[in-house]
C-alpha cells in the first residue's frame, strides 16, 4: 500500500544529544517515531503513534538546546528550521526575550502511495484543496502530488514552499518531488506574493501550495485559478462546513453572503427573508477531506456541495479508502441517504452545537432562539464546546479566546453585529433542525391568519392570532391588509400576537 521511501532518520538523531540519542535508538518503535520533544527543565520525550516515552529521566537544559540549534538551518519568521536535504521540521518556542526553550524535532517522511485514493482527481485538471486535522498527512499527499503531476503528467509544476515542508530545507530540493520546482518564502507574511510572482514569472501549469491560511493568500489562490493554472493546496479547517465559517477563507468556496428575499419569494421557500447564499464560483472545484492516512471523504462539486450546506441539507459525498490489498474502495452517499449534518466535526442533527459564545448580546441570542423554538446549549467552557460564535470587531483582534479557538480547530462563526438579522441568520446556519421545523411553524401561522381573515369575512367580529415572532407579525398583518381587514399586534413578547378584525366604517 504505502512504502517509506527515506526518512532520513539518522540525520534527524546526529542533532540530539548524545544522553538522548542513545536511549531514542534503544526503542523497538524507533522507525515509527514521530517526533522529539525537548523543553527547557522538563526530561525529553519522544512521541510515536501510539504512546509518549521519556527518554532521560535528566531534566533538558540550556546546554541540550543549544547542541541542537548548533546543527540545523536558521529558524525563519514562523519559528521553523530544517536539516539541510531532509524533510524534518524543528519548531521553536521562546520566552518574551526570544529565547529558545523549547524545540519539537519532527521527523519527516517521503511515502510513495498516498495519493493513490485522489490520483484521478489531481491529473482531472481541476483545482482540489486538502482539509483535515493537523498529523492526518496533508503535506505528505501535497508532496507526491507534486511529484506525480511533474514526473507521471510531464507537467509544469512550482511549489511555494514556505517553511520549506514540503521539500526540505536548503537550497536544493528534496527528490521527493521529483522534477517539480520549488520557490521559497523569505517569510511567511509575503507567501501571497510569491504565489503570484510563481504565476507570472515562470509560467506553471500546476502551482502547489500547504496552508492557505489568511485573506491574501485566498485573494491570491482566487487570481491563479482565474488564470487558468491548476492549483492543489491545504487550508486550515478540517471540513468544508468548518471553511465556510472562517470568514477569512470562505472565499476559497465561494464565499458567503447574505440576501434578503422578497414576502413572496420567502413564503415560496418557506424560508425567512434573509438567507445565506454563495457569493461566487469556488476558486477550488474539489474538496478532499483527509479523514484517515487511507480515507477520504470527497465533494466533488464545491459549489454545489456549499449551495446545499447553506440550504441545511447535507451534499452529496464520496468516500475512498485503500483496503487490505491496497485497492481503492468507494462509497456513494447520497443527500436524501443521509441526516442533516452540521457543526464540529460531523455531529448529527439529534445532537445539537455546544455554543461558546464571545463578545455576543447572550441575552438576544436566547430570545431569537426562543422565537425560532430551538433549545440552544451555551457552554461556558471553550473546551465543552463544538461552535465558537464570537463578533467581527472581535475576531479582527484576535484575542486569546479566538486564538484558542483556533489551535483546536472549532468551527468559528463570526456575526457582523449584534442586530436580530445577524442572529437568525446565525441560528438557521448552525442548527441543522431549524429549517424544516421553521418551515413548518412558519406554514401554521401563516395558514392560521388565512384561516381568520376567512372567518371574519363570514361575519366573526375579531379574532387573535397565536403569540409569534415579529417577522411573522408582519405576514400576518400583510394577509390581512390585501384581503382589507384591519389587525394590529397587541401584548408582550413573548405573548405578543396579531389581531384581526374588520374596520368600522
Amino acid at each position: 500500500m504505502q512504502k517509506v521511501i527515506t526518512d532520513d532518520m539518522e540525520a534527524l538523531l546526529d542533532i540530539l544529544p548524545p544522553r538522548i540519542k542513545q536511549p531514542l535508538c534503544r526503542q523497538k518503535a524507533i522507525s515509527e517515531l514521530l517526533e522529539v520533544v525537548l523543553d527547557l527543565g522538563r526530561p525529553s520525550e519522544a512521541r510515536f503513534p501510539k504512546q509518549e516515552v521519556l527518554l532521560n529521566g535528566k531534566e533538558v537544559d540550556e546546554t541540550d538546546i543549544d547542541y541542537v540549534v548548533s546543527r540545523i538551518g536558521s529558524f525563519g519568521d514562523d519559528n521553523r528550521a530544517g536539516i539541510e536535504r531532509t524533510l524534518h521540521r524543528i519548531s521553536a518556542i521562546r520566552n518574551r526575550r526570544g529565547r529558545i526553550v523549547g524545540l519539537t524535532c519532527r521527523l519527516g517522511r517521503a511515502i510513495f502511495g498516498t495519493i493513490k485514493v485522489i490520483e484521478d482527481l489531481v491529473q482531472s485538471g481541476k483545482s482540489v484543496l486538502l482539509l483535515g486535522r493537523p498529523g492526518v498527512g496533508k503535506t505528505t499527499m501535497l508532496r507526491e502530488v507534486a511529484r506525480v503531476l511533474a514526473d507521471d503528467m510531464q507537467k509544469r509544476v512550482i511549489i511555494v514552499d514556505t517553511s520549506n515542508e514540503i521539500a526540505g530545507d536548503g537550497d536544493i530540493p528534496h527528490p521527493a518531488i521529483g522534477h517539480a520546482r520549488r520557490m521559497q518564502v523569505a517569510t511567511p507574511t509575503l507567501q501571497h506574493a510569491v504565489m503570484i510572482e510563481a504565476v507570472e514569472n515562470h509560467m506553471p501549469e500546476v502551482i502547489v501550495i500547504d496552508e492557505i491560511g489568511t485573506e491574501l493568500e485566498a485573494q491570491a489562490a482566487r487570481t491563479i485559478a482565474e488564470r487558468g493554472v491548476q492549483l492543489v493546496g491545504t487550508a486550515h479547517g478540517n471540513t468544508l462546513d468548518n471553511l465556510m465559517m472562517n470568514p477569512t477563507l470562505a472565499d476559497l468556496v465561494g464565499g458567503i453572503q447574505s440576501v434578503t428575499l422578497g414576502d413572496e419569494e420567502a413564503r415560496r421557500r418557506g424560508t425567512q427573508k434573509s438567507i445565506l447564499e454563495r457569493r461566487s464560483p469556488p476558486t477550488f472545484d474539489i474538496v478532499v477531506e483527509l479523514q484517515d492516512w487511507d480515507k477520504v471523504a470527497i465533494h466533488p462539486d464545491v459549489g454545489e456541495a456549499v449551495d446545499a450546506l447553506l440550504r441545511g441539507t447535507p451534499p452529496s459525498t464520496e468516500v475512498r479508502w485503500l483496503d487490505e490489498q491496497g485497492e481503492v474502495r468507494i462509497e456513494k452517499t447520497e443527500a436524501d441517504k443521509k441526516k442533516p449534518v452540521r457543526g464540529k466535526r460531523g455531529a448529527k442533527a439529534d445532537k445539537p452545537p455546544r455554543l461558546y459564545l464571545f463578545g455576543v448580546n447572550r441575552a438576544r441570542l436566547v430570545q431569537m432562539a426562543k422565537e425560532m423554538h430551538l433549545d440552544l446549549d451555551i457552554v461556558d467552557s471553550l473546551h465543552d464546546a463544538s461552535v465558537f460564535v464570537t463578533s467581527k470587531n472581535y475576531y479582527r483582534r484576535k484575542p486569546q479566546q479566538v486564538r484558542d479557538a483556533e489551535s483546536a480547530n472549532l468551527p468559528i462563526y463570526v456575526l457582523r453585529s449584534n442586530t436580530p438579522p445577524q442572529i437568525r441568520q446565525l441560528l438557521s446556519t448552525i442548527y441543522p433542525q431549524a429549517g424544516a421545523e421553521k418551515s413548518n411553524h412558519f406554514q401554521i401561522a401563516l395558514g392560521e391568519a388565512e384561516e381568520a381573515v376567512s372567518q371574519v369575512k363570514e361575519g366573526q367580529e375579531a379574532i387573535e392570532l397565536s403569540p409569534q415572532s415579529s417577522y411573522i407579525r408582519r405576514l400576518q398583518h400583510l394577509i390581512a391588509q390585501r384581503s382589507d381587514l384591519a389587525s394590529h399586534s397587541l401584548g408582550k413578547d413573548p405573548d405578543r400576537r396579531v389581531r384581526i378584525y374588520k374596520e368600522q366604517a
